[in-house]
């Protein structure tokens, strides 16, 4: 399309993008005077699905109506509720229907995969993440380091960008585990880095990791609803995310874990076997579902992932997922990733003219990022927050990470065509003032 693309090149493609209906099916934000925003924060807080509203207004119909005797009448019983997530959640991650659970949120997640995951033993007592990790990924590695009475300052690893670079190549990854692999007892890597937008190579990620002994786990936060993955394949030990940013599911909604299946066929379901996960918090959520209300003192564990869990899930925080999941299953991730590829990179065109005012730090290549773009504001924090607010009084919405970073979210569901034009727009006014 080239960078001068106009606002009738933008409207002709979203005239003919086969996913536009979707945008109709989401709440859209106004301004003060109802004027619609431009809303390009997707990976902060995802956009209202419309059909949240009736399914949570039908969850509290059924409470009032049936009280108790909801979690076994309701229209969708609540004690099974969790089980209206797995097919979806499993589709989006690439894993089977026993290896993913909505529950918790993420780094509630975190902290019971690296319960049992993380087993430091003899010199293998390190743990390898990103340097500028998300601060709460990195407070549970830091806590469980410490938990088992080894130094964070000596034990944890943080791969940094090489100078002048903004992001980490799976190359230095690999180069690291081969320099650090024997001490290293678990690797914790993002998906989709939050900042920069980078998509990684999770399945190269995993196969280094796994050459050296290490633990492969994952934060998808910023990756699932956004790219295609394959976590059983790929071999991934475990997985966490949240689902507010790009599955639409609302602020502080339910989080989802995913545990390869190798590892709960490793641990039968009545007895531990000191196989890798060596230990498993237990509440009565994870019993086995035919004998839970029994209330005996004996844990039985339940089949698959389903185990992790430890008290019975927030019906009101989980049902915006279902509908979410819903247009998620209709839609098809695979359709969303090429529209996706199409929105970031005729965003880049947009852009590529106001360099180096705005500078972007996302991966060139398509492939090797979410539908984020991140941009870099030249002249220092306060003309970028400059810019940030200026942009606001357009009506326009991102996001803004100190010193110099606006992230910018093309999300397919509901973004289009003419939202990036008009962004990009907003953008060359809002560096000129």
């Amino acid at each position: 399309m080239g960078a001068a693309a106009t606002l009738e090149a933008a409207r002709a493609l979203d005239a003919a993008d086969p996913l536009r209906a979707f945008r109709s099916r989401f709440a859209q934000p106004t301004g003060a005077r109802g004027e619609p925003k431009v809303y390009l924060c997707g990976h902060s807080l995802g956009l209202m699905p419309l059909a949240a509203r009736a399914l949570l207004t039908r969850e509290l119909d059924d409470w009032a109506r049936l009280a108790v005797d909801g979690h076994e009448h309701a229209q969708r019983p609540w004690i099974p509720y969790h089980e209206n997530m797995t097919a979806g959640l499993a589709e989006l991650t690439g894993a089977r229907t026993g290896e993913v659970v909505a529950m918790n949120s993420l780094t509630v997640n975190l902290h019971l995969m690296l319960t049992s995951f993380y087993r430091p033993l003899g010199a293998r007592r390190r743990i390898l993440i990103e340097a500028g990790a998300f601060s709460s990924d990195r407070h549970a590695v830091t806590s469980h380091l410490a938990w088992h009475g080894v130094d964070p300052q000596d034990a944890l690893i943080e791969l940094a960008p090489a100078a002048g670079a903004d992001t980490v190549p799976e190359e230095a990854i690999e180069a690291c585990l081969e320099q650090h692999g024997s001490q290293i007892a678990l690797v914790l890597w993002p998906t989709v880095q939050f900042r920069t937008g980078q998509a990684f190579d999770m399945a190269r990620i995993v196969r280094a990791a796994h050459r050296h002994g290490c633990v492969a786990g994952f934060d998808l936060a910023h990756a699932i609803g956004n790219v295609p993955m394959a976590l059983h394949e790929v071999q991934a030990d475990f997985a966490v995310w949240c689902s507010y940013k790009y599955l639409n599911a609302g602020p502080g909604a339910i989080g989802g874990c995913f545990v390869h299946q190798r590892h709960s066929e490793a641990l039968p379901p009545t007895r531990h076997t000191g196989a890798i996960p060596g230990a498993r918090l237990a509440g009565w959520w994870g019993h086995e579902e035919n004998s839970r209300f029994l209330m005996e003192p004996q844990f039985r564990a339940a089949a698959g992932v389903d185990a992790w869990q430890l008290s019975n899930p927030s019906v009101f925080s989980a049902a915006p997922l279902i509908a979410s999941l819903e247009l998620f299953m209709e839609a098809g991730i695979g359709r969303l990733r090429e529209k996706s590829l199409a929105l970031t990179g005729f965003l880049e065109d947009q852009l590529r003219s106001m360099r180096p005012r705005a500078q972007l730090i996302t991966p060139a290549d398509p492939a090797r990022r979410g539908c984020q773009i991140s941009v870099r504001i030249s002249g220092g924090e306060q003309r970028g927050r400059g810019v940030v607010a200026a942009l606001g009084e357009r009506g326009v919405v991102v996001d803004w990470r100190s010193p110099d970073i606006i992230r910018v979210a093309p999300v397919p569901l509901y973004n289009g065509y003419e939202d990036a034009w008009r962004f990009a727009r907003a953008l060359g006014e809002s560096l000129g003032t």
